[in-house]
């Protein structure tokens, strides 16, 4: 009896050495599978109304129509729209971090300051959050893309020139892509009235896809 529970104990353990043999090989594998499989991306917007669909509908804005056209190009890639409406860059900068850390995005579009203009924040106040907005994202391994505003005529010529420039000069100094201009091909157009809504500050539906193809000129080349 004891011979033969000992060569039953032999047996076993070599059918356990065995498949564990055999299994080796399946692990290595399955982690090579795994390791071939393309990075999924994740897209974070950080905006305001503009990003926001502010009086329009549903799935109507530039950012929905983003997730269309990378789902229509079988681009594997997730979009998350954090923009809220009548948000600062001041707003953006202290929210970044609790988004920063639950979405661990690839790739951030920071759409932000228009409202600081609205609000006539200093324009020095502006460019030191935009800087610390994308020191942010590049510290945790995110490509920041930075959105460019312009301010309407009325507001002088000069300031108009300073905002606009600051863009510039936070994507330089942080080396950064730039869209230059989300309205652009909208806000200068001769009936550019009818392209905005009564207040005359957000675009309707119509003029959304053109926002997104400002935004796709620059953010394609960095998925």
């Amino acid at each position: 009896m004891r011979r033969r529970g000992l060569v039953k104990h032999c047996s076993l353990l070599g059918l356990s050495l065995a498949l564990g043999m055999m299994q080796a090989p399946l692990l290595a594998a399955d982690a090579q599978a795994a390791a071939a499989k393309p990075n999924v991306k994740l897209i974070l917007v950080l905006g305001d109304s503009l990003s926001a669909e502010y009086g329009i509908g549903r799935g109507e804005g530039w950012v929905a129509l983003l997730e269309r056209r990378l789902a229509k190009n079988k681009q594997a890639v997730t979009v998350v729209n954090a923009s809220i409406s009548g948000d600062t860059t001041s707003g953006g900068r202290s929210r970044l971090p609790a988004l920063l850390q639950k979405h661990r995005p690839s790739h951030v579009l920071v759409e932000l300051g228009g409202n600081d203009a609205l609000r006539g924040l200093p324009l020095s106040m502006t460019q030191d959050n935009l800087l610390a907005i994308v020191g942010a994202c590049k510290a945790a391994g995110a490509k920041p893309i930075i959105v460019g505003m312009q301010v309407p005529p009325n507001y002088g010529r000069q300031y108009g020139e300073e905002f606009a420039g600051l863009f510039a000069k936070v994507a330089k100094a942080q080396s950064a892509p730039l869209v230059p201009f989300l309205l652009q091909g909208i806000a200068e157009r001769k009936d550019a009235e009818a392209w905005f809504q009564a207040d005359r500050i957000h675009p309707l539906a119509k003029a959304h896809p053109q926002m997104l193809d400002n935004v796709w000129a620059v953010l394609k080349g960095q998925l």
